[in-house]
């Protein structure tokens, strides 16, 4: 049975998906994600490991090493992929509001 791709993902996803473009073990990926958002997304232990099951058995993260009972993943070119799909749909929306908001300031104004 095939795998049903993520169409989207939350903001907690995009963020661990993000900081596994380097290698980490999950206590580096909340302060990671803490530290790049500057605090605004927390990722807390139940959640992240969840995310990293899942990760795990549908092929976008793989276990890159264990030492010292932690355990260090990465992205694969699959979950590289899906990362990439996610940021053009955001980029998308983005375009999508700033031409919309700029043609409601262009009629407010006109």
């Amino acid at each position: 049975m095939a795998r049903k791709k993520l169409d989207t993902l939350t903001e907690q996803m995009y963020y661990v998906l993000l900081s596994l473009t380097k290698e980490r073990h999950g206590y580096g990926i909340m302060q990671y994600v803490s530290e790049l958002t500057g605090g605004r997304v927390a990722i807390g232990a139940g959640t992240l490991y969840a995310l990293l099951a899942r990760f795990e058995k549908e092929g976008l993260i793989q276990l890159a090493a264990e030492e010292e009972n932690r355990k260090r993943y990465r992205l694969t070119d699959e979950g590289r992929k899906v990362l990439e799909e996610e940021f053009d749909r955001l980029r998308r929306q983005m375009a999508d509001g700033e031409r919309v908001l700029r043609e409601e300031d262009g009629h407010e104004n006109g």
